[in-house]
């Protein structure tokens, strides 16, 4: 019976095998640092205020050839339409032409009868008026085009094409518009704002911009922002600058502005755990997992910025802090 005793006795204070590691983790070293504190807000890209030109002709007509469609990229020079003047506009300047020449061979009438004392200096006078006023009423129809049949517009500089407001064939008033033109670098992001957050924007602001489908960040800065609410949209509109070529027009944009910085420790953004539980990271000690609970400061796509008890010389656990539990062994690789 006692040696029955003595053998369970030291079956029972035998070491239990310590167990085998089962998650793989990557390890990478916490650190203190300062990072941008972003408003997000959603928009589009648009021709700056001062970066479009809408174009026009003075006279009525019909658009004969329209060579432009919304979109479409263009340099200086290029065709955008043929314009055919209306008739009416060619005949008024026919009739300011002849008004013209009858003041000139006014002038050279009463000139001659001046030198035979048949007439006064006035009546010169006002017939040299006569051929100025006439002079100037042609000068002002050729420069606006009313002596030209056909007129080919074209690109005033290079850019894009946003609009188009005519089909071909369309016979259109004076003045009336034909396209509009954004030159190239001028697109810019107009975000709309939310106004409890305007407070803290200013014009120069670091900013960022992205496309809804994804795709790397563009870099940009404030350049204006409204006073008033947008009343459509109820949000503040805020332009974002853009590199030349960055955008199109009328792309759906996510745009970021800096508005400030914070300061804490900078972990990965996958290294923070805030699933079943307060929020925590994980950090390897003794080859373990160990839980160090942390205030989540400000979170973001890549990093976030965290706060507490954390141990300033042991690695952090990045990929796989989902998987593992508190005092776990765990297999690790640098990361």
């Amino acid at each position: 019976m006692c040696l029955l005793l003595l053998a369970g006795c030291g079956s029972s204070t035998k070491s239990d095998p310590a167990p085998t590691p089962q998650a793989l983790v990557s390890l990478q070293k916490v650190e203190r640092g300062s990072t941008p504190e972003w408003i997000t807000a959603y928009g589009s890209a648009a021709p700056a205020i001062s970066g479009s030109e809408t174009i026009s002709v003075p006279q009525p007509g019909q658009v004969s050839r329209l060579a432009v469609t919304p979109g479409s990229t263009v340099h200086a020079g290029q065709v955008l339409a043929v314009f055919t003047t209306d008739p009416s506009s060619l005949n008024t300047y026919q009739q300011a032409v002849t008004t013209l020449s009858t003041a000139q061979k006014q002038r050279g009438t009463t000139a001659q009868l001046l030198t035979q004392q048949l007439a006064t200096r006035d009546q010169l006078v006002q017939a040299d008026k006569a051929v100025a006023d006439a002079q100037t009423a042609v000068v002002a129809l050729q420069r606006s085009g009313a002596g030209q049949s056909t007129r080919t517009l074209t690109a005033p500089f290079s850019g894009v094409v946003t609009n188009v407001t005519v089909a071909q064939g369309d016979r259109t008033q004076a003045g009336a518009p034909l396209a509009t033109l954004a030159r190239t670098g001028s697109i810019i992001a107009t975000i709309g704002l939310d106004p409890a957050k305007a407070s803290r924007v200013r014009v120069g602001q670091q900013a960022r911009v992205a496309r809804l489908n994804g795709g790397p960040s563009i870099p940009g800065r404030v350049i204006r922002m409204d006073g008033v609410l947008n009343p459509k949209t109820h949000l503040i509109d805020v332009d974002l600058s853009l590199p030349a070529g960055a955008v199109l027009p009328n792309e759906a944009l996510k745009g970021d502005i800096a508005v400030g910085a914070v300061t804490g420790w900078i972990v990965p953004h996958s290294a923070v755990v805030t699933a079943n539980g307060p929020t925590s990271i994980f950090q390897l000690v003794a080859g373990k997992a160990h839980l160090v609970k942390v205030n989540l400061v400000l979170a973001g796509d890549q990093v976030d910025v965290v706060e507490g008890p954390i141990l300033p010389n042991k690695s952090l656990i990045v990929d796989g802090a989902y998987q593992v539990t508190d005092g776990e062994p765990v297999r690790w690789v640098a990361r």
